[in-house]
Order: C-alpha cells, then structure tokens, then sequence
C-alpha cells in the first residue's frame, strides 16, 4: 500500500474510532446522574414488543404509515406493524449490514459491510449494486430513485426499479468522517445532502449543486479537531431544516434558497428533532436543550441525565423522548425539560432515536430489541 493511501486508511481508522467514541459519550467516563423519582405524570405503556438481532452499525428506524423497517448486524431485515408490533415480512439476507435502513413503504435498502447497495421489495431482492466505498448513512428511496451517501463524499443516485446509475458527484472535502449517519433527505424538488460541515441542496436529476450552506467553520490545528460533518437525524418544518455539526453547532436552513437562518455553538453527537416552534437536541454531557426555531434562541435546558448516553430525541405529543444507554425511555415535558414518566425496556443501551408509527413509540436497543409504547 502506498504511502498516501496507508495515511488515508489510518485516518479512517481513526474516524471510526471517534464515531464510536461519539456514541458511546462520555457516560463510559463520568457517574451518570442519577435517575429522580418517577413522577408518572404522562400515561404510558407497553403495547408491544419484539426482537431482531444485535445492532451494531448507525441505525435509522424507517417509518411510512404504520409500517416500520429495521435491521440488525447479522444481516436480519423485518418490516412491523407499528400499531400492533406484527411482523409483515422478515428475510435474512446472509450478510453483515453496514448502514440502514432506506424505505419508501413499497422498497427497501440496505448497505452491506462488502459494499453493496441492496434494495427488496416485499422481502425479496430487487436487486444489487457494488457502491465506491463504504458508507454510514442508510439510503434515501425517493422518486423512484435510490439515493447513497459514501465515506468518500461521494452521492450517487441508481433507478429504483432496476438499479441502474443515474448520477454520480463527488467533491473533497476533509481527511477523517465520522462512523455515524449524516444527512441525505428530500425537500421538494431538492436532495439535502450533508457534506463535511455543509448542507448542500442538489438536483435530483443530474446531481449538479443548487445552494451550499456551511453549518460550521472547521477549525483547529489537525484533522481530528477540524472534524464536523453535519450529522442526522435532523428536524425539518416544511422548507426549513435544522441539523447539527459534530461537537461544534447547531443550525437551520432554508432548503428553499440554502441560506442560514441562524446557527448557534452546540456541543453534541447525536441528531435533532423538533415541531413548528422549538427545535431539540442533546449535547455530548447528556444536556437536553430546546432551541426557538424561529431565531435559535435557546428556550430552556434539562440537566436530569447528566452523563446518561442518550439516544436523539423525538418530540411527541406535548413531550420529548429520549433513551439511555441503560435502557430507559424518558418522557421530558415539551415546555420546561421537566420528568413526565420513564418506562424501562432490555437493559441494553437505546440506538437511533425513537420514532412513531400511527401513534405508537417505537423504541429499539442495542440488543435487537424492539418495543412499541401508547400513551393512555
């Protein structure tokens, strides 16, 4: 191996490293706080529940309706019910997973750890194409094209139906990227696209770039301390999407025109979430703040689970719910941060963040396992 390449290959290393590091926060390091009573202000429980194998890679929990898509390490694909927890297909495709999962309700995508973009339809493959290089962002099935993101930088778009490349850009950018998912959603007519520290706005149809928009400035005197890739989940509200940049700030974005409507210095690890008036994050102690979307003013702060490793945060209902790295599920009030409730699930640390399906939570663990949660 060359030089340069055997540089390259270390620095990826690295940046593997410091993904996993990112997720596993500083909890590992610091007594997490410790938990309040249970207040049960909020009425919840457990509708259902599930399991799929281990979960290893960046998971995103993909719903359409009612319908909910998962993955697990060792290769297991299952489409649920979110209402009731019933499987509607499951197939086990005899390979590890990289990265998922991408669904439009009708197909499914997946990556695999041998760099292979593989969609189904109905649990069956479709069919399978060899991707430039490895990747950590799930695929983005939208107007009948597939979508993927590599750890190159790269954005390649294939026909959904037969797999054909359509597209393909790449652009530099900086040495290390992170082992976690970045952004890659659809605006309208527009492919958003995290790219390093931007938000790039793109044309579906060729790839060609409509408007870029820098999150952060990277700064520092190496490659580890200039690492701030724009990261998912991200909270969108019509044309406006708000997304953080690694451990250096939180911004939104008109993905209209792609200018900045606000940035502000935000220190976390995991992806955002919000509604038409606050947006919702939780930095790398365990914080969980509340920003206005309107302006980024910051509107109130939680320090209950200092040090918890918390998943992103969903809002819901008139709460914001996070997970732990112990397996609990937390209920924070929308208004002030305060303990509406708490609900345990497997012991394991909770992945990606929670989702809702038809008015059901869905909650999934590092452990596969995969629990459906009503408010009463």
């Amino acid at each position: 191996m060359s030089p340069v390449r055997l540089a390259r290959a270390s620095l990826l290393l690295l940046a593997l490293a410091l993904g996993l590091v990112a997720c596993s926060g500083p909890s590992n390091l610091i007594k997490p706080a410790e938990l309040a009573p249970n207040p049960a202000l909020l009425g919840v429980r457990l509708a259902w529940s599930a399991k799929v194998g281990p979960i290893d890679f960046p998971l995103d929990v993909r719903v359409n309706g009612n319908m909910v898509a998962i993955a697990s390490s060792n290769g297991l694909l299952s489409v649920l019910d979110g209402r009731t927890g019933t499987e509607v297909w499951r197939v086990e495709i005899g390979e590890f997973i990289g990265a998922g999962v991408g669904s439009d309700g009708r197909l499914v995508a997946v990556l695999t750890r041998q760099n292979e973009l593989l969609v189904l339809e109905n649990g069956r493959e479709l069919w399978r194409q060899k991707t430039t290089a490895q990747g950590f962002t799930p695929p983005l099935i939208a107007g009948g094209r597939v979508f993927h993101l590599a750890a190159d930088r790269s954005v390649t778009a294939f026909d959904a139906s037969s797999g054909r490349r359509l597209w393909s850009q790449q652009r530099p950018g900086e040495a290390l990227v992170l082992r976690q998912a970045g952004v890659l959603l659809a605006v309208g007519d527009t492919l958003v696209v995290g790219l390093g520290s931007r938000l790039v706005g793109m044309n579906p149809g060729n790839g060609s770039a409509r408007w870029e928009a820098s999150i952060a400035t990277p700064r520092g005197t190496n490659d580890v301390e200039r690492l701030v890739d724009v990261i998912g989940r991200v909270s969108r509200d019509r044309e406006v999407v708000c997304a953080r940049a690694f451990q250096a700030a939180v911004a939104c974005v008109n993905a209209s025109r792609g200018n900045v409507l606000w940035t502000k210095p935000a220190s976390g690890s995991v992806g955002l979430h919000g509604d038409d008036r606050l947006v919702f994050g939780v930095e790398s102690d365990g914080r969980v703040m509340a920003w206005q979307r309107a302006d980024g003013q910051l509107a109130w702060t939680s320090d209950l689970l200092r040090y918890r490793g918390l998943s992103a945060p969903l809002a819901v209902g008139r709460s914001v719910v996070v997970g732990d790295a112990s397996g609990q599920v937390h209920w924070l009030s929308r208004d002030d941060g305060a303990l509406l409730n708490r609900m345990a699930t497997d012991g394991s640390a909770i992945v990606s963040g929670p989702v809702l399906a038809d008015g059901t939570l869905v909650i999934v663990t590092r452990q596969g396992g995969i629990f459906g949660f009503k408010l009463e």
